[in-house]
């Protein structure tokens, strides 16, 4: 397991969000900073199934879909996710700071981790990609919070 990507998601993501003032605006995107935190928390629920949605992605595409997770390529700027799952239109805040929202963010990053933690074989199903264990997941993770990282200038390309 890549301890780094492990470290990158339970810390050095979440110190990277603590400067961000909830209006700030993104580098592409509709998303506001809070409503990028509330979306990443949201995230993490569906990797311990505490929200969860269809498999909407054909099976014939989950070898592609998965070869994509493990390369090193990143999410492209504005990628789009099903809008059955990420509406157009960024949904509105949720909590009253953004600090509030990263405090949720980093319970549900620490529920993650409880949750494989007796068993990193379990599998969750993420819509897009399917059934991801532990180690799936973290890859996902990283990418993602890579990929909005950089939409709000918290890392460069």
């Amino acid at each position: 397991m890549n301890e780094s990507r492990i470290k990158f998601i339970k810390t050095d993501f979440i110190a990277l969000l603590k400067p961000l003032v909830a209006e700030q605006k993104a580098r592409w995107g509709l998303m506001n900073a809070q409503q990028m935190v509330e979306h990443v928390t949201d995230f993490f629920k569906i990797s311990t199934a505490r929200i969860s949605f269809p498999l909407v992605s054909p099976l014939e595409q989950l070898p592609k879909l998965r070869e994509f997770l493990w390369s090193d390529k990143e999410f492209r700027e504005n990628t789009k996710g099903p809008e059955s799952i990420i509406p157009a239109v960024p949904l509105p805040m949720r909590h009253l700071t953004i600090q509030i929202a990263i405090e949720k963010l980093e319970r549900e990053v620490d529920s993650f981790f409880e949750t494989f933690k007796n068993n990193t074989e379990k599998k969750v199903l993420h819509p897009v990609f399917g059934e991801l264990n532990f180690e799936d997941w973290v890859q996902l993770h990283f990418k993602h919070t890579q990929h909005h990282a950089k939409q709000f200038d918290l890392l460069h390309p």
